[in-house]
């Protein structure tokens, strides 16, 4: 280090010797911090011995900051452009891949070289403010050589300061500029009612800024300071915060989401800039602008808040290509509503009562009944032999068109609960946290609700099964009445009961894909949902006059309200049974064993099977096959809802941590009432209490 000293030119403005002494300080494993404060205490101590490379080093930095750039560093660094979701994620792709061209002449960029690898804010900020504070006042504090006058700080504090005030103003058009964004105003309407937060703050900011102008040039004495420039961003601040409660209700899209980060990153970036130049808050303000800022240096507060800034954008810097955090930051709120959406939708498929759950088995045995004429219908397919892409669009509209018609009956398929029930689970979790995250767990509650999901589930299990099999079995013996041969022939029928073997077959990883595919579905659904609820699906489909002329006002106006309903289901089901219909497809042509197992569609596959066969099947192949459609079904439901349930908790950003208390909490509850348990409570009896209303959760 002390060579890069003694090699420094105090008028030079090139940036390689500050290269050369950060890769010093740098430690070869970032998370080495021992090594970085070293480092950092060494210089200190250094410059502390050297007084004149102490100065020499004040001066090159001054020089470093007269001869660039400032504002972007405040105003860009850190903050999302105005460029949009998807220009930002192709730009930060682009850029990893091939990074921009420089240009030295901006601090900004200067920062790429100073900080060249990802992880250097993670070392700087394993070194104590205290450490760096100490540096700081040993280069800012060193005198020049001789006794001569030196005017280096006032000019390095000017020059910071206007930086600062430019990314203010820079800072403040941006906001007034999003706040007027037309999508904002549509998810916010009450801002066109009364003077608008974004563009008064403008109004603000600019009476401020250039009133601080004048008390730079000398003309003025002391200013007010910006509390009333706070007042207003606070107000912008809530206005987001409106927007984002109401978007669980009316729901968002990407861009918008976009939009409401980038606007809360640029007001808290404009309020600690606001905190660190705001002299006419300093208590010694009275006369020279350079003595206020000097009283400002010398203010602890404003120093930890320069420096926590100093570490924010260092950070911000290392990651500003990063696709991860561009997505973590814009891909919540979107998640949160689709889950909120799915919540709403779970809270259907939770029986509360005996009767709840008869009805649910009804329910579920009319969609066993449709699932057993679909699995006619994909043998039938089967026969074509059509070419590959032509038979996946046929299996895809098969499996969709039947998935849609059980949804437009409401009628339940088992599987497509979990992703729905997940949902409302963590929802249940979510309301209980509001109250604090100190409040203890209440297991029991959250055990009852748990209870309820399972019996439901096996409920709607049971009740497609009960109509599946014996749909099946009716037409494959219907079939053979009436055409004098089996449905499937010997080859066909051993396959399809072979299929199901949970270990000679790779059915359950099958079982595993199709779980993923409810799953997306699942998600799929809430977007649309959320879509409708945005757009004003209803309301768009009211204004199409053809459609009026075709159904007439009354009918075009239900059929407005359902689309609107039900959009999100008909999407849901579509996609689902897309994916189930080319799955297989897909992994023929890549030359992958890829297929999907559905715990319906095996029970209806065994039962014509064991028809084709004529019921050649021993006592351990009919055993082992029905333990086999039982793993499937397990699979099938468990794999999904893991994943919704996961899904519905990082979008909540909760974490639950209480796995082996609600175990323990759900066998006391099965011990105490074992039919209960199973069957739910009678129906005279009141229905377990709701985790919502209960103490709160964590």
């Amino acid at each position: 280090m002390l060579s890069i000293l003694e090699r420094l030119d105090p008028d030079s403005d090139r940036i390689d010797l500050l290269v050369d002494l950060v890769d010093q300080l740098r430690p070869r494993r970032a998370d080495d911090a021992a090594y970085a404060r070293a480092q950092v205490r060494t210089l200190c101590q250094l410059l502390k011995g050297h007084p004149g490379q102490a100065w020499a080093l004040r001066r090159y930095f001054v020089t470093l900051l007269e001869t660039r750039r400032h504002t972007s560093l405040y105003s860009d660094v850190g903050i999302l452009s105005n460029d949009g979701f998807f220009t930002e994620l192709k730009k930060r792709i682009a850029y990893r891949l091939l990074p921009p061209a420089l240009d030295e002449l901006y601090l900004s960029d200067t920062l790429d070289r100073l900080l060249c690898r990802d992880d250097d804010h993670v070392w700087i900020r394993a070194v104590p403010d205290a450490d760096w504070l100490d540096l700081f006042d040993t280069i800012a504090d060193a005198a020049p050589p001789g006794g001569r006058a030196d005017d280096a700080p006032r000019r390095a504090r000017q020059v910071m300061v206007r930086g600062l005030l430019d990314a203010i103003r820079t800072l403040s058009c941006r906001i007034c500029a999003l706040g007027l964004e037309p999508r904002l105003i549509h998810a916010y309407r009450e801002i066109e009612e009364v003077d608008s937060p974004f563009l008064m703050q403008n109004i603000e900011a600019n009476a401020y800024l250039d009133a601080y102008a004048r008390l730079l040039a000398g003309e003025l004495d002391r200013i007010e300071d910006a509390r009333h420039l706070l007042v207003m961003l606070d107000q912008c601040e809530e206005v987001v915060l409106k927007i984002r409660r109401g978007a669980l209700n009316s729901g968002t899209t990407v861009a918008l989401t976009y939009l409401l980060v980038a606007l809360g990153q640029s007001i808290e970036r404009m309020r600690k800039l606001l905190f660190l130049v705001d002299v006419g808050a300093a208590p010694a303000m009275r006369t020279a602008p350079d003595e206020a800022l000097a009283t400002q240096e010398t203010d602890t507060p404003r120093r930890a808040a320069a420096l926590a800034l100093a570490h924010e954008l260092a950070e911000a810097h290392n990651t500003k290509y990063e696709v991860r955090g561009l997505l973590r930051d814009n891909i919540d709120l979107l998640a949160r509503n689709v889950t909120e959406n799915a919540s709403r939708t779970g809270e259907h498929y939770i029986a509360e009562k005996r009767a709840d759950l008869r009805s649910m088995f009804g329910s579920a045995a009319g969609a066993g009944v449709i699932v057993g004429c679909m699995a006619l219908v994909k043998i039938l397919i089967s026969y074509l032999h059509s070419a590959p892409l032509i038979e996946a669009l046929l299996y895809s509209t098969n499996y969709a068109l039947g998935f849609m018609l059980v949804h437009v009956l409401h009628l339940t398929i088992a599987t497509k609960q979990p992703a729905m029930t997940a949902a409302r689970i963590a929802a249940a979790l979510h309301a209980g946290s509001q109250g604090g995250s100190r409040r203890q767990v209440d297991v029991d509650s959250m055990a009852a609700l748990v209870n309820k999901v399972f019996r439901t589930q096996v409920v709607a299990v049971l009740g497609n099964l009960a109509t599946t099999i014996p749909v099946a079995w009716l037409i494959a013996v219907g079939w053979n009445w009436i055409f004098g041969h089996h449905l499937v022939n010997v080859f066909k029928a051993r396959a399809l009961v072979e299929d199901s073997h949970p270990w000679h077959s790779l059915a359950l990883l099958h079982a595993a894909i199709a779980a993923v595919w409810l799953f997306v579905s699942g998600l799929v659904s809430g977007y649309y949902d959320n879509k409708a609820l945005y757009t004003r699906m209803a309301r768009r489909v009211e204004q199409l006059r053809w459609l009026r002329r075709l159904l007439g006002r009354e009918r075009s106006l239900r059929f407005a309200r359902y689309l609107e309903d039900n959009l999100g289901g008909l999407m849901g089901n579509l996609v689902f049974g897309i994916l189930m219909g080319t799955t297989a497809t897909v992994g023929f042509l890549l030359g992958l064993p890829l297929d999907i197992r559905h715990v319906t569609f095996s029970s209806a596959n065994f039962a014509i099977g064991a028809v084709g066969l004529d019921y050649n099947l021993d006592a351990e192949t009919v055993a082992v096959t029905a333990l086999g459609i039982a793993l499937i079904g397990m699979v099938n439901l468990l794999v999904s809802f893991g994943l919704a349930l996961w899904v519905a908790l990082r979008a909540r950003k909760i974490r639950f941590r209480h796995g082996f208390r609600l175990l323990r909490a759900l066998g006391r509850r099965l011990r105490a009432a074992p039919l209960d348990f199973f069957v739910g409570p009678r129906d005279l009896d009141l229905p377990a209490p709701d985790p919502v209303h209960q103490r709160g959760l964590k």
